[in-house]
């Protein structure tokens, strides 16, 4: 029988009662959401840390879509989260590792960072953001034990061979292509507020200056509408994918220093020149090879992260009092 586990089972065995109800003729003092060896995740606990974590996703300031999946994520895993958090700790203090030196540097850099004279300064900040400095500091010093366990159970012992290095990079050539980039010119007529007619008239105006030998910067700074005017019909260089296909589509046909026809898109008229083209490119190996390494290296450490995490939980007491703390699933 494994004696760690019995010693814990009597621990669970009084912490129950104490948190049984006022009934038993005792005083309920904490409830109790989980059981992790000879530590407990108490409601408390639980309650302060997601209410960090929401606060922080809401930070993000995601689109809705994204939000809502992501809090839907964060209620669904959270407990799991607290209770692999936990065994990360123990499992530091059982390899006694020590970060202050970490720390320090931590601190230091973040106050350099963010232009934080003292560390006077860097208890306001934190504080203005409605965390206390001590907790925000214990929330750090945890992560870097958790990573300093990760650290030495796991990415120490990842190896990356150069055969592997090479043949990622032959099978996956569209990670490593640069897409095509287009620098852009544009005339814009604005369409609110003008009949057909008008719209029609200024058209003509621009192709005849046009055609009449005048540059594309000097006829957009005469003619076009805002914001292309001032910018003299700048558009500015964009890669493949990241214009409106209704104006991507005919740039794509062009060689550098031709123009679209009249593209009627949204909210006005584009006439766009192709300034400059790059064609797509494989990037060559040496230059890829850095992100190569860590795509395989990120790959690996997920995996094995996964199976050690796994294996600390299996060999551990864990116990789950409250799957729902919150009422969050309901």
């Amino acid at each position: 029988m494994n004696m760690k586990k019995t010693i814990t089972g009597a621990i669970v065995a009084g912490l129950l009662v104490a948190a049984a109800p006022a009934a038993f003729g005792q005083e309920v003092v904490e409830s109790i959401v989980a059981i992790v060896n000879d530590d407990i995740i108490t409601l408390s606990d639980f309650r302060t840390q997601f209410e960090i974590a929401a606060s922080q996703l809401r930070a993000q300031q995601l689109p809705q879509d994204q939000y809502d999946q992501q809090y839907a994520l964060l209620k669904k895993e959270f407990l799991n989260s607290m209770i692999t958090e936990t065994l990360l700790l123990q499992k530091a203090k059982e390899l006694s590792l020590n970060v202050q030196e970490q720390m320090k540097a931590m601190i230091e850099k973040i106050k350099q960072d963010n232009h934080l004279a003292s560390d006077a300064d860097l208890r306001r900040a934190v504080e203005q953001q409605g965390m206390t400095y001590d907790m925000w500091l214990k929330q750090y010093e945890d992560g870097m034990m958790r990573q300093g366990v990760l650290y030495t159970e796991v990415e120490r012992a990842i190896v990356l061979e150069d055969s592997e290095v090479v043949q990622y990079y032959k099978k996956n050539p569209a990670e490593f292509t640069t897409p095509t980039e287009y620098k852009l010119s544009a005339v814009y007529i604005a369409s609110a507020g003008r009949s057909a007619e008008e719209i029609e008239a200024l058209k003509a105006s621009v192709d005849a200056k046009l055609k009449s030998g005048a540059s594309f910067a000097d006829t957009a700074s005469e003619l076009s509408d805002p914001p292309m005017k001032e910018a003299k019909g700048d558009l500015g260089t964009f890669k493949a994918g990241e214009l409106e296909v209704a104006l991507e589509s005919p740039v794509e046909r062009l060689k550098a220093g031709e123009k679209t026809p009249w593209i009627n898109n949204k909210s006005g008229w584009y006439l766009l020149l192709l300034v400059e083209k790059k064609d797509s490119a494989l990037r060559p190996f040496e230059d890829a090879r850095k992100e190569v390494e860590e795509k395989i290296f990120n790959e690996k450490r997920a995996a094995k992260t996964e199976a050690y995490v796994k294996t600390l939980r299996e060999r551990s007491f864990v116990k789950i009092l409250n799957p729902d703390p919150l009422g969050l699933e309901k």
